[in-house]
């Protein structure tokens, strides 16, 4: 159970119940982890769970806010049920990626063959029916913010803040570490695949370079995964086998 989760928990406790969140509710000196020149990094609750048992293992940049306060929210609706273990494991689920940016993973996992090795019917199972297989997280754990907006990767580059290289070459590691099996890594964008690329150079893990950034901000998307496609069947073919 995680250290920051059980010392922050009264305050999420203290959160309102009774209406949406907004960013002043979580994006204060409450939840504050750590500040360097323009960026600040907070705390959200879903990155607390792994999911050691999965076979894939999809990497985003870090949580932006709309998966935070779907994960505090998460939290604060399942606190009279839940055990602490499930309540992270509940948020996590909660807050994986909606909306367009699912729909154009789920497609273009199943387009690369994905559904097909894993001997599951369609990827949109990995989900739903099938949560147990995949792990979501990102390369920096918590959500950092620059100038208060989301934080995208290239303003500060990563190598040029402390904070970020820490959680990016030390923590994101660790938690790698923790996948039992010889899991498929898909990044999300070739910022974060640029990244993670010397971390698991010598890791019993799979990188699956090349696969597009699902999200609808991406323009061009169709085109660098019809460009990649039969090289993505191939490595998935291979990490399978």
């Amino acid at each position: 159970m995680s250290e920051l989760f059980n010392q922050l928990l009264p305050k999420i406790i203290n959160l309102p119940c009774d209406r949406i969140l907004n960013k002043n509710d979580i994006l204060n000196e409450d939840f504050l982890l750590q500040e360097e020149k323009k960026l600040k990094m907070y705390y959200s609750p879903h990155n607390e769970y792994v999911n050691t048992d999965a076979k894939i293992v999809i990497v985003g940049i870090t949580p932006g806010w709309q998966q935070t306060k779907t994960a505090y929210e998460s939290v604060i609706s399942n606190l009279p049920y839940l055990s602490k273990a499930d309540l992270l494991r509940k948020a996590k689920i909660a807050a994986s990626f909606s909306g367009t940016m699912r729909n154009n993973l789920i497609q273009m996992l199943d387009e690369s063959g994905v559904a097909d090795v894993l001997n599951i019917n369609h990827a949109s199972t990995l989900f739903s029916t099938n949560r147990d297989i995949i792990h979501t997280t990102s390369i920096i754990k918590y959500p950092v913010f620059y100038k208060d907006k989301n934080y995208t990767g290239h303003q500060p580059r990563i190598d040029q803040s402390e904070v970020l290289k820490h959680y990016v070459y030390t923590v994101f590691p660790e938690e790698l570490n923790l996948i039992r099996e010889a899991a498929l890594v898909i990044p999300l964008g070739k910022s974060v695949e640029n990244t993670i690329h010397s971390i698991i150079f010598d890791s019993k893990h799979t990188l699956l370079s090349g696969f597009p950034h699902p999200s609808g901000a991406n323009g061009h998307r169709k085109k660098q995964f019809v460009d990649q496609k039969e090289q993505l069947i191939s490595t998935i073919k291979n990490w399978a086998d």
